[in-house]
């Protein structure tokens, strides 16, 4: 027993004995949001899409381009004869030299595209939104990650001091039942069983201790932190979680269907599922401009000479429109347009599914709010009366009118009513952190600027 409870010190001793970094729940909120990778891929893939809007923007705008040439020429002619009429006329050895500039500039501008370049654009800000309120969402996500582990660990915190108190009484009572049976007070059944009792509860502690440290790795490892490393979390609560259990299930959620409209309202993944689907409708209206005409007009001007000093004297004015009517394809654009269609149909389910799992999710959480609402004022009760009833069977085993049986019954009954008070404590206030997680108000950007 000793040994064990030796070893549970000496690792104790060995973690604190490296200097602690204290982390509570608002640093390990911004330590997430600044470290968490997919948040950083988010943000680098807004800037490519924010890229479209102005590509999509070009396509009302006309595209120029310019040129320029230059060129020379030379031909060596070696001379000789001609006959002409009988007579040989000798042809003397002959030398011509040409150079040619030229410059050009054209622009081209389409007048009609079967609507297209409107509906790019329109779809190309759909999905800058739509990616913003994404991350939004997603920035979230990782503050309700970060707040489920860390009371995760506050929580196994807790519940290791439970166990330490337990074993505490345990190794007080076995003491006194010890001196106790060597006075002849009581029986060595009694030293037994509470030495039984004794290692149940180191057992525990170390299981406690296990969980605890379980529980720290994983936080650690989501804020991409070292889980070598020794942190300090204070197992007190603070005045806003203290403030959460004080006004328990004052705020009036009773009326599911308001809270369901609020959310949807404000619920950032939402309203970006909405924006994909506008979208999708915007794909259908490009896909159907592949079956109508396009038109467009050009303009050209041209500049080209043989001496660079008259570069500007014979010029070349060039204006022209051009109608292009689709007539077959292949059935490309009608597999084009299907696509489309599809792809707006399936984003109209995911839509649908969203609103409700948004229903389903606030339903459930609001119902196990209640229920821990429940638990806790139960809970709270509990440890009071096992307490007492503990106290109550520990004065009747001193006076001779009661078993140590029942002691070790009142104690376990006491630890147990701790821990699962603990237990709805925290479970109480995560659900009602939950609850703002899915009503889509809970905060980020207070953490954003630390």
């Amino acid at each position: 027993m000793r040994t064990v409870l030796s070893l549970i010190c000496a690792l104790m001793l060995i973690t604190t004995s490296n200097a602690q970094k204290t982390l509570n729940l608002d640093k390990a909120i911004t330590i997430a949001l600044h470290k968490n990778t997919i948040l950083q891929k988010s943000i680098n893939n807004l800037d490519v899409t924010e890229s479209s809007v102005r590509a999509a923007v070009g396509n009302f705008l006309p595209i120029l381009s310019a040129g320029a040439g230059w060129s020379w020429n030379r031909s060596e002619e070696a001379g000789g004869t001609i006959n002409v009429g009988g007579s040989v006329i000798p042809v003397p050895p002959s030398t011509t030299e040409s150079r040619n500039f030229s410059g050009n500039v054209t622009a081209r501008l389409t007048l009609f595209d079967g609507l297209s370049n409107f509906a790019a654009l329109s779809q190309s800000k759909n999905n800058v939104e739509s990616a913003r309120l994404d991350l939004q969402r997603l920035k979230q996500d990782i503050v309700f990650q970060t707040i489920t582990l860390y009371y995760t660990v506050i929580n196994a915190k807790q519940l290791l001091g439970v166990r330490e108190d337990d074993l505490k009484w345990n190794q007080r009572n076995l003491e006194t039942v010890t001196e106790s049976n060597k006075l002849g007070a009581v029986t060595l059944a009694d030293v037994y069983s509470q030495q039984v009792k004794t290692g149940n509860s180191e057992l525990a502690l170390i299981k406690a201790q296990n969980s605890f440290e379980t529980a720290k790795s994983n936080l650690l490892n989501y804020l991409a932190l070292d889980v070598l490393e020794d942190y300090k979390f204070s197992s007190d609560l603070t005045a806003e979680e203290q403030n959460t259990l004080n006004e328990k299930m004052q705020i009036d959620y009773r009326n599911i269907s308001d809270l369901v409209n609020k959310a949807l309202s404000v619920r950032t993944d939402f309203q970006s599922a909405q924006l994909k689907l506008e979208s999708a409708y915007n794909g259908i209206t490009i896909a159907r401009s592949g079956h109508l005409p396009t038109l467009s007009n050009s303009f050209s001007y041209n500049i080209r000479a043989n001496e660079f000093d008259k570069f500007f004297d014979s010029r070349t004015y060039v204006v022209g429109l051009s109608l292009n009517i689709p007539i077959f394809s292949g059935f490309r654009v009608s597999n084009n347009v299907q696509f489309a269609e599809v792809t707006a149909e399936n984003k109209q389910i995911e839509l649908s599914d969203l609103e409700r799992s948004i229903k389903l999710e606030i339903q459930k959480t609001y119902l196990n709010l209640k229920a821990a609402d429940k638990s806790l004022q139960v809970n709270t009760k509990n440890v009071i009366a096992a307490e007492e009833t503990r106290k109550i069977e520990q004065e009747r085993y001193s006076l001779g009118s009661g078993t140590l049986l029942n002691v070790l019954i009142a104690n376990s009954d006491y630890t147990t009513a701790r821990t699962n008070l603990i237990t709805a404590q925290f479970e109480f206030i995560r659900l009602s952190k939950q609850l703002e997680y899915y009503l889509g108000v809970l905060n980020f950007n207070k953490y954003e600027n630390e």
